[in-house]
């Protein structure tokens, strides 16, 4: 089961941080995509994703990840039933992505299948709520 809430911050840009706890999986990443989504579309530029209470991530959670930073860029994610393929394909600036979005404190099985994925590479990680709003 996956929770998912968003709360507003300021930073030098407004920042909506997106907190996850639970597990993001096959039952859940389609939730979190529709939340990333809404947000975008009500004016959301940039995002810092909380993994702190995340305990699990799937391939599906890095689905996620990568269609949230898609959507900030302004770019449709490819249809999830399309496979890794599509994401690959779709794969974009990731220097804007990394400006975009950002990810605090995941717990480290998160953090490794971030790592062991190449996803995290492209994402700054925090373990400072401070700093990293900070760094937008």
């Amino acid at each position: 089961m996956l929770t998912i809430v968003v709360t507003q911050e300021m930073a030098r840009v407004p920042v909506a941080v997106m907190s996850l706890e639970g597990e993001l999986d096959a039952a859940s990443y389609m939730e979190a995509i529709a939340s990333a989504r809404e947000l975008v579309e009500a004016g959301t530029t940039y995002v810092l994703m909380d993994l702190e209470r995340l305990t699990y991530i799937g391939s599906s959670g890095l689905f996620v990840v990568h269609s949230v930073a898609m959507l900030l860029r302004g770019v449709e994610p490819p249809d999830p039933e399309s496979g890794w393929g599509a994401i690959h394909q779709a794969e974009g600036s990731e220097e804007e992505s990394a400006q975009k979005l950002k990810l605090l404190s995941p717990q480290p099985q998160v953090d490794r299948a971030l790592d062991r994925s190449g996803m995290k590479r492209f994402f700054e990680t925090y373990t400072d709520r401070a700093e990293a709003l900070g760094s937008f």
